[in-house]
């Protein structure tokens, strides 16, 4: 995975008994709510809420999904979500994310695509410019 990256943030989470297998190890679904939690702290750290966003006539629907598991983690655990955006939207948006434990160790790299769409007619649309902006301010 690239780490040629535009703008990054991280949250912290601890890992929920509900969110294990049998096995006591976090079931790999719950790595996609993780990923979510880190796209949406990402944009709030913009000062943009996805609420606003969709209260505008934005959707951000994933369009793909690809995971990479390298070590498990398991209930009870702290990890960090590193998101950071691959390269400047356009109509699409692609994320990546480095989940750790506490020791650093990497458990799951990972890479989302979403893509902006219109709300009332679900038709593909340019990434808003307010975003645009912001990114842009970010790389001075």
């Amino acid at each position: 995975m690239s780490r040629n990256t535009l703008y990054s943030h991280e949250i912290s989470l601890r890992t929920r008994y509900g969110e294990t297998d049998q096995m006591g190890i976090i079931y790999h679904a719950n790595y996609l709510k993780y990923m979510e939690m880190g796209r949406i702290e990402w944009l709030r750290s913009l000062g943009v809420s996805y609420r606003d966003l969709e209260e505008q006539g934005w959707l951000l629907p994933v369009i793909k999904a690809e995971m990479d598991f390298k070590k498990s983690a398991y209930y009870d655990e702290c990890l960090s979500v590193r998101t950071y955006l691959l390269q400047m939207p356009l109509v699409r948006i692609s994320f990546g994310y480095e989940i750790l434990n506490k020791k650093e160790e990497l458990l799951v790299e990972a890479k989302t695509t979403l893509a902006f769409m219109d709300k009332s007619t679900f038709s593909p649309v340019r990434c808003p410019d307010f975003l645009m902006e912001k990114l842009k301010a970010q790389q001075s």
